[in-house]
């Protein structure tokens, strides 16, 4: 009988434990899904920092562009020493010219001298410019070739435009043999030259 009783009651209670109802189970969490969530997570939290931190960007301001250069006007100038001095634009207030035919009165280019010889030489030259030559006005070295001792001659007359003028130099031959060329020019008054060089050449023997 005892048998019997504890048969039954260890069957009567598997029964009972078979019939109560089970533990529910948790679902196990789907990971990818959890991690597509916090990425997506992130990337609205970064989007949402970018556009409070990106400055509005500014309206372009206009560059000014700069007016075009006015032109200044260029006043005409001479490139001549005496109208530059003299200021007189235009025509030259002193200048001179002379035929080659004509222009050695005395001397002639390659005359012969003996060393240490004095002589005069004489040139005929004609006032083209606009101005007389009076007080101050005579020839100078011109500062290239030979000077050969040479003293210009006064004018001792006033020379109007467009008048011929014989004017002089004393000479004195110099003292070693050979071939020698000295230059003269004109001046005005203020001691600038004007005008073509003329020349003497002599040979000494």
């Amino acid at each position: 009988m005892k048998v019997r009783l504890i048969i039954l009651t260890l069957t009567a209670a598997l029964i009972l434990a078979a019939c109560a109802p089970a533990t529910p189970i948790e679902p196990t969490p789907d990971v990818l899904a959890i991690r597509t969530s916090a990425a997506n997570t992130v990337i609205a939290e970064f989007t949402l920092t970018a556009a409070a931190f990106t400055p509005t960007p500014l309206p372009p301001t206009e560059t000014p562009i700069p007016p075009p250069p006015t032109e200044t006007p260029t006043a005409a100038f001479a490139t001549d020493p005496t109208q530059i001095a003299l200021g007189t634009p235009g025509e030259l207030c002193d200048n001179l010219t002379f035929d080659n035919a004509t222009v050695d009165v005395t001397i002639l280019d390659g005359a012969q001298m003996t060393p240490g010889q004095e002589f005069v030489k004489t040139w005929k030259i004609k006032n083209t410019g606009i101005c007389a030559w009076g007080d101050g006005y005579g020839l100078i070295y011109a500062g290239y070739a030979d000077q050969m001792s040479g003293e210009p001659v006064p004018l001792g007359t006033l020379v109007e435009v467009g008048q011929e003028v014989d004017v002089s130099v004393n000479f004195k031959a110099p003292a070693k043999v050979g071939e020698y060329t000295s230059a003269w020019q004109m001046s005005n008054a203020k001691g600038i030259p004007f005008g073509k060089a003329i020349f003497v050449k002599i040979i000494v023997k």
